[in-house]
C-alpha cells in the first residue's frame, strides 16, 4: 500500500515538471522598431553593454521555506492546511548555519508521518566530504553521478520509502547541498534561483 506522502510526492511532481517544460523553452525577444536617425535630433551615446549577471543569488536574498520550492507547491500545500515549520540544517551531527531545512505538514491535526522536508545550504568541500563519511559509516548510501553526490538512509532502517525505495535523501553539489524526506522530493528545491 503506498503511504499518502508518497502519493503526494508523485502528485507533486508532475506539477513543477509540466511547469518546466512550458516555462523554459527558448524565447526570443520580439523584434522592435529602431528610430531613423535624423539630422536635428541630437546624438545620445550608446550606453555601456552590461556586465554578464552572476549566476549566484544575489547577497540580500536569503531561502525561505516559501521560496526554496516552487511557488505552485506551496499554494497547494496552503490549499490543503499545510504550513511550513523551519528546523537548523544539519548532515549528520554537523549542523550548517547558512541552510535551511523546512517540514511542511498541518501541524493542527494530530502527528502522523504525513509531511514533507525540503532544505537547501551552502556548504565548503571539506564540511561535504567530512559529512558524507559520517553519513556512509552510520549505513547511508552514497551514489556518484556527473551532478554531484546522493547519500541516502539506509535501505534497512527507511520508515516512508519512495516509490523507487529511497528515503531521506542528501544532495550534495557545487557549494550546496540539499535535503528532501524521499530523493524524489529533490526535484523540488528551486534554490538558488536562475539569475535574472
Amino acid at each position: 500500500m503506498t503511504t499518502p506522502r508518497v502519493r503526494w510526492t508523485a502528485a507533486l511532481l508532475a506539477l513543477p515538471l509540466a511547469l518546466v517544460v512550458t516555462a523554459c523553452g527558448p524565447q526570443e525577444p520580439e523584434p522592435t522598431a529602431q528610430p531613423t536617425p535624423s539630422a536635428s535630433a541630437p546624438v545620445i551615446a550608446e550606453p555601456e553593454p552590461e556586465q554578464p549577471v552572476d549566476p549566484g543569488v544575489d547577497a540580500d536574498v536569503a531561502p525561505t521555506c516559501e521560496t526554496i520550492i516552487a511557488s505552485s507547491i506551496v499554494v497547494e500545500f496552503e490549499r490543503i492546511g499545510w504550513s511550513a515549520r523551519e528546523e537548523p540544517f544539519y548532515v549528520g551531527s554537523t549542523e550548517l548555519p547558512d541552510g535551511l531545512r523546512c517540514m511542511w505538514a498541518d501541524f493542527e491535526a494530530p502527528a502522523s508521518d504525513n509531511l514533507q522536508i525540503f532544505g537547501w545550504s551552502p556548504i565548503d568541500e571539506e564540511t561535504a566530504r567530512t559529512t558524507q563519511s559520517e553519513l556512509v559509516a552510520q549505513g547511508w548510501v552514497r551514489e556518484d553521478f556527473d551532478g554531484g553526490v546522493y547519500v541516502t538512509e539506509n535501505p534497512d532502517t527507511i520508515i516512508a520509502p519512495d516509490e523507487n525505495g529511497y528515503g531521506i535523501t542528501y544532495l550534495f553539489g557545487d557549494g550546496w547541498v540539499t535535503v528532501a524526506d524521499t530523493k524524489q522530493g529533490l526535484v523540488l528545491i528551486e534554490w538558488p534561483p536562475p539569475a535574472a
